[in-house]
């Protein structure tokens, strides 16, 4: 990568954007040491990739996403794994409860929250690839209605 220019005295701006496309060069020559795909051999393609991947990081209300209202928009998408306890038993459920409660709960405690670690961090996967994904068909859309645009240009009312 290529130095750039320094004219005139540092600003934060500039100097926040220097660190920022270093931080993108590296990030991009440590995917493709690792394989990563041949396009990102252009440093604007891997910069608009970023940009858009961050925009759905950064940018999307995780509560605002199309796709779970697709899918069913009277299912709750966040995680709740509530530790409950109840019984049917009327004579030996109070003794039952307590052995769960006070024995039980207090041994397995440790797997319950390795548990909800990994499913919280399942979640966050699942709301931002969504976030991704509804960003790349926002992309998307607006690319076919510029192409739209130009179709009715050329006067043949087609796209593509």
């Amino acid at each position: 990568m290529s130095t750039p220019e320094r004219s005139g005295p540092a600003t934060v701006a500039r100097l926040m954007r220097e660190i920022e496309d270093e931080v993108r060069e590296q990030r991009r020559a440590r995917l493709l040491t690792r394989g990563g795909p041949e396009e990102y051999d252009d440093e604007a393609v891997f910069a608009i990739v970023e940009q858009v991947l961050r925009r759905a990081v950064d940018d999307r209300a995780p509560h605002a996403l199309l796709i779970p209202e697709l899918l069913d928009s009277d299912e709750d998408w966040e995680l709740r794994l509530p530790l409950e306890f109840s019984t049917h038993r009327t004579l030996t459920g109070p003794l039952v409860l307590f052995v769960k409660r006070r024995i039980l709960l207090p041994l397995m405690h440790w797997l319950y929250e390795y548990s909800l670690e990994n499913f919280r961090r399942q979640a966050r996967v699942n709301r931002l690839l969504f976030a991704s994904i509804e960003e790349l068909a926002i992309e998307n859309a607006k690319l076919r209605l510029q192409l739209g645009m130009a179709a009715d240009e050329d006067g043949d009312g087609r796209i593509g």
